[in-house]
């Protein structure tokens, strides 16, 4: 099919003219023909993104893009048959316990010893000319644990960067050499008993439902209870806000988009794109003694190097928006790098092609990278960051005729801001003892404005809010492996928390604001651990390790021992216990909370800190080389738990970005459960995934009385999973589908108190807080799946995707409310069914 049989093809099935068609195709060959590298990135993508832009307009024009660059990517540049297609992996090799490089190792791929070679004193390696596909990769070394990175896959436009933690044997070197280890066996951090998983971000993103979202891909976990309007993460019955987020060890504000307005502790999307994220654990609880200030979980998550040696693209267009990527070296004299991403999005476009449903309108747009930086004596430096900006508006209805409920009589407008950056340092003294220091500042600004209207569209003020949060944090911590049965990793942090805020909110509609919350100020949070992993044999490993913390505002502090056991007792089981005390403090508006009669005097600015003991057993079983069984009970007992006195209320089950009352450390809280997961790995193109929990979650609140905690679900069941084809003449493209069905216990409410209801001036619904969460809808069957289709061609790939979150419409609880027009309350549930249909392109 020529040029002129691709436009007229592409102008009669979208209805674009034959003329605007040419514009479109003259944009693309003039980019990927090779005038993008004569141009530079920004001016030839951006030339190119506008021009195609300008042509979509309205419905049509969104699906007559896809249909455009698919004909294009499978006929304008089609490649000759029967060539066979090849690209570079290379990476480096590291010591497990100090990071150190493992020099003159062997790196080669499985089944094709010919096909590989050796690190060289910086443990770096390249393997040239790996045919297009997927390989497994071996690596091993004398006085090591040979490793085994299953199902590499490898693409024409991208080189594969690896870096590979190989673990010292503790075995004599006249001993039977070790079978090797699975890299998908165990979590980045070695200082781990149990309780964690290892996030590969090139596997979860396979994973159905996950949006490329990574707080979405871990609901495929067992343990999480998934959503599908949010992101939030429940862990055990554990509300979402109860988890930490991490970036560059450091801790971070929640760095979703439009975060804590629908979930305290969620979003919508994740700010950090899977594009420069690297391999990360998440916790799910007893996390190491490195962690403090979390009783949850723990999504520790890094970002990955730039290629070093050349410069790689990714444009990806979709309906949730525009992304572009960016990675390469900065200079080739110290392998130096860069990698960046840029998205934009406005839900506005889905709204126009009838994707979803949306009152007003939500735009976003987000930035993350990373600079590395190697020297020759001084060490490894890095600059990184991410941040994120969220503006959204709701208008009210004007037609007075229409109102049915409250919010058709509120107009609201919301900006947030979210940054986090700094400058990490690594400096080895000698391959036995590392030193990591981290200066970092984080900021979040929340404005947020909404006016009630009566039924004369006279209009008032109902909330006013503006608070920020500036945190400067300094991390230093050192690791010495003093031999392969012992290593030891100690470390301070200091986090200079400077807050600001001011929140305003009427009682009632048309009535004066009050004043809720204020406070501006500084305060220190200072934590220090020691963690130590010692071998006591072959078979019997050890974690221990102590986390301090204290909280200068009100002096709270915490002393928290924690210890772990991993017994391995044949090649093919393994049994592991672990013990660990957490804490964690509230978020800074809690502390500056004023009511009636308290004057400018702060009611709980001597709060202390909540605590946790958790126990977990782990009892793991090697089915085959490509499969394992996980069986992971669980209790956790919590206590100092801030409550309102005398009322069913506790942080535990808080889900809105705002507190208004006083509250004490007397409440309780206790999961009790057992996670079950089996998993066989990518292998032959299948993979599959099914985990199941059973848990009960219960708190104690002020009135003295055991509840169902908000997040109660009693039961959570995924099954997920797929295939790949490799596919053509020469088998060099990849089709592939996934999916992920959920079947998993009902949202928790209280019973409406309809007396109290019809009382109320605006007939704002009251519940039956003697009665909270009481109540529970049936179960929830959620459907997802995925379709991607990924042309190989030289150093171009097209990808062209379907990605469905909730396909069959499993709706959600998100409240009751007053109907004016049938004078009755009604629950209101809804289904976020989000289709998302992109293209990616990478070069």
């Amino acid at each position: 099919m020529n040029k002129t049989e691709v436009i007229a093809e592409v102008s009669q099935m979208t209805n674009i003219s034959v003329s605007d068609c040419e514009k479109v195709l003259d944009a693309f060959e003039e980019v990927l023909g090779g005038e993008l590298n004569r141009k530079g990135w920004k001016n030839g993508i951006s030339e190119m993104i506008f021009k195609i832009m300008g042509k979509i307009k309205g419905k049509k024009g969104v699906i007559s893009i896809y249909i455009f660059l698919f004909i294009l990517s499978m006929n304008a540049w089609g490649q000759k048959e029967g060539r066979i297609l090849t690209q570079n992996i290379r990476g480096r090799v590291i010591d497990a316990a100090s990071g150190y490089p493992v020099a003159y190792a062997s790196v080669y791929l499985m089944g094709k010893t010919e096909v590989g070679g050796v690190t060289d004193s910086l443990g770096c390696f390249v393997i040239k000319n790996v045919p297009i596909g997927r390989h497994d990769i071996q690596v091993s070394f004398v006085g090591y644990e040979p490793t085994i990175f299953r199902e590499i896959l490898v693409t024409s436009s991208k080189e594969v960067n690896l870096t590979i933690p190989l673990k010292e044997s503790i075995k004599e070197l006249d001993e039977v050499m070790v079978r090797p280890q699975l890299n998908k066996e165990q979590p980045l951090n070695k200082m781990v008993t149990t309780g964690a998983r290892m996030l590969s971000v090139e596997e979860a993103s396979r994973y159905a439902g996950g949006m490329d979202d990574p707080a979405r891909l871990v609901s495929s976990f067992a343990g999480i209870s998934p959503s599908m309007s949010t992101n939030g993460i429940s862990i055990h019955g554990n509300a979402p806000h109860l988890l930490q987020w991490k970036l560059e060890d450091v801790e971070i504000p929640n760095p979703n988009h439009f975060a804590d307005l629908s979930i305290l502790g969620g979003g919508i999307l994740s700010g950090l794109s899977s594009l420069v994220l690297g391999n990360s654990d998440f916790f799910t609880g007893a996390f190491p003694a490195e962690y403090d200030n979390a009783v949850s979980g723990v999504f520790d998550m890094k970002l990955r190097n730039g290629n070093n040696q050349k410069i790689e693209n990714t444009f990806q267009i979709g309906l949730l928006g525009i992304d572009f990527a960016s990675e390469g070296p900065l200079t080739q004299k110290h392998n130096s790098s860069y990698i960046f991403n840029y998205r934009y999005s406005t839900t506005g476009l889905l709204g126009d092609i009838g994707a979803v449903d949306i009152d007003g309108t939500l735009d976003y747009q987000d930035l993350n990278f990373k600079l590395n930086l190697p020297t020759r004596k001084a060490g490894v430096f890095s600059i990184w960051g991410t941040a994120l900006l969220d503006k959204s508006k709701g208008d009210f209805e004007e037609n007075t005729d229409k109102w049915e409920s409250i919010g058709d009589m509120m107009k609201s407008s919301t900006k947030q801001y979210m940054g986090a950056g700094g400058i990490s340092h690594h400096y080895f003294f000698n391959n036995e003892t590392l030193l990591k220091t981290t200066l970092a500042v984080t900021y979040f600004k929340h404005e947020g404005t909404m006016t009630s209207y009566d039924w004369n569209l006279n209009s008032a003020p109902f909330l006013d809010l503006n608070r920020s949060n500036t945190n400067l944090i300094f991390t230093t911590a050192i690791t010495r492996k003093f031999s392969a049965k012992f290593t030891n990793k100690t470390g301070v942090t200091y986090t200079n928390m400077y807050y600001d805020m001011d929140m305003n909110l009427a009682p009632n509609q048309m009535h004066p604001m009050k004043l809720i919350s204020k406070g501006k100020g500084n305060t220190d949070l200072i934590s220090g651990y020691t963690s130590s992993s010692i071998g006591i044999s072959e078979q019997v490993s050890l974690n221990v390790g102590v986390n301090a913390q204290v909280l200068t505002l009100n002096n709270s502090w915490a002393l928290e021992p924690r210890a772990g056991i991993k017994w391995q007792f044949s090649p093919k089981s393994s049994f592991a216990l672990a013990y660990w005390l957490h804490s964690r403090m509230e978020k800074m508006d809690v502390y500056f909370v004023k009511t009636q009669g308290t004057g400018n005097r702060s009611v709980n600015k001597d709060l202390g800190f909540t605590k946790a003991h958790h126990v977990m057993l782990s009892y793991g079983f090697k089915i085959s080389d490509n499969a394992n069984m996980k069986i992971e009970p669980y209790f956790q007992q919590l206590y100092n738990v801030p409550v309102i006195a005398d009322s069913s209320y506790s942080v535990l089950n808080r889900r809105d970005f705002y507190v208004e009352n006083a509250l004490v450390n007397q409440g309780k809280g206790r999961n009790i459960g057992v996670d079950i997961t089996l998993e066989r790995y990518l292998y032959k193109g299948l993979y599959y995934m099914v985990t199941a929990s059973i848990f009960d979650s219960k708190y104690y609140g002020g009135d003295r009385k055991w509840r169902n905690t908000l997040y109660n679900r009693n039961f959570i069941v995924n099954v997920l999973g797929g295939k790949e084809w490799m596919v053509g003449r020469d088998k060099q493209n990849m089709f592939s589908m996934n999916f992920k069905i959920t079947l998993q216990g009902g949202d928790r409410y209280a019973p409406v108190d309809e007396a109290a209801t019809l009382l109320d001036p605006d007939r704002e619904v009251q519940y039956d807080e003697t009665k909270a969460f009481s109540k529970q809808f049936s179960p929830m069957f959620i459907t997802n799946f995925s379709v991607g289709y990924k042309i190989n061609r030289k150093k171009v790939a097209h990808e062209f995707s379907i990605k469905s979150l909730n396909t069959t419409g499993c709706e959600e609880y998100y409240g009751h409310e007053y109907n004016f027009k049938t004078n009755k309350i009604k629950p209101i549930r809804g289904a976020t069914s989000l289709p998302n249909f992109s293209y990616k392109l990478e070069f």
